[in-house]
């Protein structure tokens, strides 16, 4: 499937509401299809095409590193939208709770080293104990997505494809479609439009976020130590694997 631009998405949702190119402004529905971009971004934590890895430096004396200050691909950058895993040269970084890390590590005696564990809370990571140099850190992650429509100020780029692959493309046209017909008070239509929209953003779910290949099959077990750790919560069935 090719990819689609604005302006071509625009015609797609005119075509499906049957109306000429001034019935419904392009500003209205440019929101319409940017509302239906976010729902298909944030209809999943860690969509695969999102996910990214970088590097960061720390500072000698600093605990703290907002997860806006970590540059990612593609130029210019989005940020980090989640963390997964974080590791030095020679460490891999646990994850800890916050409550737990600072119990474990009082500021008034917080150690400094090469950090050996991590926790996350409003945006920011906290390393323990607090790097005492500079040192690379490796991340891995999702990134946010690149705004699409490009502005909202009424001159985006219509050349510009959105930030999903190809098969998503016309999804955002129908959910355009759904909330078009709910403007133009047909909400029967609205909704068959919608319930469309959210078949096939199932159906694209589970081509793009499936269990990966490798995972191990682990069948009708409840018992901890059958689970491969090394895999997302996500990825993990303990009372009996789907597949």
């Amino acid at each position: 499937m090719s990819e689609m631009t604005l302006a071509q998405i625009r015609t797609q949702v005119q075509g499906m509401l049957d109306i000429a190119e001034n019935d419904i402004p392009n500003s209205v529905l440019d929101t319409f299809i940017a509302q239906g971009f976010d729902a298909i971004v944030y209809s999943e934590k860690r969509w695969p095409f999102f996910e990214v890895s970088t590097t960061f430096q720390t500072v000698a004396g600093q605990s703290d590193y907002a997860l806006a200050d970590i540059v990612t691909t593609p130029t210019p950058s989005t940020g980090m939208r989640e963390i997964f895993s974080l590791r030095t040269d020679t460490e891999i970084c646990d994850y800890i709770g916050r409550d737990l890390g600072d119990h474990r590590n009082p500021l008034d005696s917080l150690g400094s080293g090469s950090p050996t564990q991590w926790s996350y809370w409003g945006d920011k990571i906290r390393f323990y104990p607090t790097p005492d140099s500079i040192e690379t850190i490796y991340v891995r992650g999702v990134r946010n997505a690149t705004d699409f429509p490009s502005t909202m100020d009424g001159a985006p780029n219509t050349a510009a494809f959105p930030d999903l692959p190809a098969p998503f493309h016309p999804l955002l046209a129908t959910y355009a479609a759904s909330r078009a017909y709910l403007q133009q008070e047909d909400p029967t239509m609205g909704a068959q439009y919608d319930r469309q929209f959210q078949i096939e953003l199932d159906n694209l779910s589970r081509r793009f976020a499936d269990t990966p290949a490798p995972q191990p099959m682990m069948l009708n077990s409840r018992r901890r130590d059958l689970v491969d750790m090394r895999y997302p919560k996500r990825y993990q069935n303990t009372g009996g694997v789907i597949f």
